[in-house]
């Protein structure tokens, strides 16, 4: 699926699904976030087709995109969800998610966070740690319970993608070594209230080669195998995320091409398969829309001036992240070249340098493609900007699933003490 796929130009203007963007626009006003509903099925049912001859559980990343929206789509769809919060795990309950669809990821679970998980009969902790799994042993004990759990073994493989992304090298802080992970078992193994059930793996995100994926599974397999041996019952391999989007002109496996891959270097092990997309659900089912509030002339070049800021979307000054910029309704002028910045006041705060984007004035209104994840998310209130609100259409209708703050809303978040 590319950027534009879900919101095709019909007659120089930019639809989702059966409705105008600029019809959205003018209720909601700018900048907001829009998501397709059709968009995230249709991901969706790619992975539960690709995977149909498998013993496979999709567990959604919620990290991805988290709104309640989202997650009910997906329930409702039979999606699992993979978190890395307490948080996260009340909103998967929220939306529908049985909690033993549930994986627990994430690099420092608190005690409150463990016994939350462990009174929901979560299906099981992806733990990163021994700290972490002596942790999970002293709680499932002190509940007269068992918790079910996969290490997150690090195979020190090189996800050919941006360092902030990447998450399986040795020096990464996620995971245990696999050069440990007999040793780790073998402690887990040892432990109270511990059930060892499984392997977890993932490498990073925004992959678009499968070449570190199977590197990577064909060293749990092995991994497995010696596990086995070692006489533990390891029925499950979580095999993460990652696999990526198309932005720009990214070429990226099929949903099917990965599931093929994933049979041939895992079937012989007869485990149940645990994958955890996110990106690739819910990047280009969302867009993020703007309006330009200045055209500026400088010295060099020419800056468009948007409302939308780094605090609504912030990946491109933090991976330096390349999303397409589309003029919402293209006309019949000439693409020009510009800086595409936003409002807040720092120089980091630019979406694109010397971009070619249809000639805009004033008014106009842009679209920054493949949102859908890590957009709506990660962004903030900084400069004390109400946060972006979320709409989600299917077909002809639209609804506000997230809606804009007031100032007053973000101001009474503060407590001025009584002694000031």
């Amino acid at each position: 699926m590319t950027p534009v796929s879900y919101f095709p130009h019909q007659n120089n203007e930019m639809y989702v699904e059966g409705i105008a963007i600029r019809d959205i626009a003018k209720q909601v006003q700018t900048p907001f976030y829009c998501y397709s509903s059709s968009a995230i099925e249709a991901s969706y049912q790619d992975y539960q087709n690709a995977f149909s001859d498998q013993d496979a559980l999709i567990c959604y990343a919620v990290k991805a995109n988290s709104n309640q929206a989202v997650l009910t789509t997906l329930a409702k769809l039979g999606s699992g969800a993979d978190v890395v919060s307490m948080g996260e795990i009340h909103r998967a309950i929220s939306a529908g998610i049985p909690a033993n669809k549930i994986v627990y990821s994430g690099v420092a679970k608190t005690q409150d966070e463990i016994t939350y998980a462990l009174s929901l009969g979560i299906f099981q902790f992806n733990v990163e740690s021994e700290p972490e799994l002596e942790l999970i042993s002293k709680v499932a004990t002190s509940l007269n319970t068992t918790a079910a759990v996969a290490f997150r073994i690090n195979p020190d493989v090189c996800a050919q993608t941006h360092a902030k992304i990447s998450t399986g090298k040795a020096e990464n802080k996620f995971g245990i070594p696999i050069s440990k992970a007999r040793l780790a078992y073998k402690q887990a193994a040892a432990l109270p209230g511990i059930k060892v059930q499984g392997v977890d793996v993932h490498i990073g995100s925004q992959l678009t080669s499968l070449a570190p994926f199977k590197e990577a599974y064909q060293r749990i397999a092995e991994l497995v195998i010696e596990l086995r041996a070692d006489g533990h019952d390891i029925s499950v391999v979580d095999v993460g995320g990652g696999l990526g989007i198309t932005y720009l002109d990214e070429v990226i496996p099929s949903k099917q091409t990965y599931a093929d891959m994933v049979k041939a270097q895992l079937a012989h092990l007869n485990c149940k398969i645990i994958l955890e997309p996110g990106r690739s659900l819910l990047g280009n089912a969302g867009t993020l829309v703007s309006t330009v509030v200045f055209v500026k002339t400088g010295e060099e070049r020419q800056f468009l001036m948007l409302d939308a800021g780094m605090n609504d979307l912030i990946r491109p000054s933090m991976y330096e992240a390349y999303h397409q910029i589309i003029a919402v309704n293209k006309g019949t002028k000439s693409l020009k070249t510009y800086d595409v910045v936003g409002p807040v006041c720092e120089t980091g705060d630019t979406f694109a340098k010397a971009r070619a984007v249809h000639e805009s004035d004033a008014g106009d209104l842009i679209a920054i493609m493949s949102c859908g994840a890590y957009g709506a998310v990660m962004s903030s209130s900084y400069n004390t900007r109400m946060l972006a609100p979320e709409v989600m259409v299917k077909g002809e209708q639209f609804a506000v699933v997230r809606k804009r703050p007031s100032y007053e809303d973000i101001i009474n978040q503060d407590v001025t003490p009584d002694w000031l």
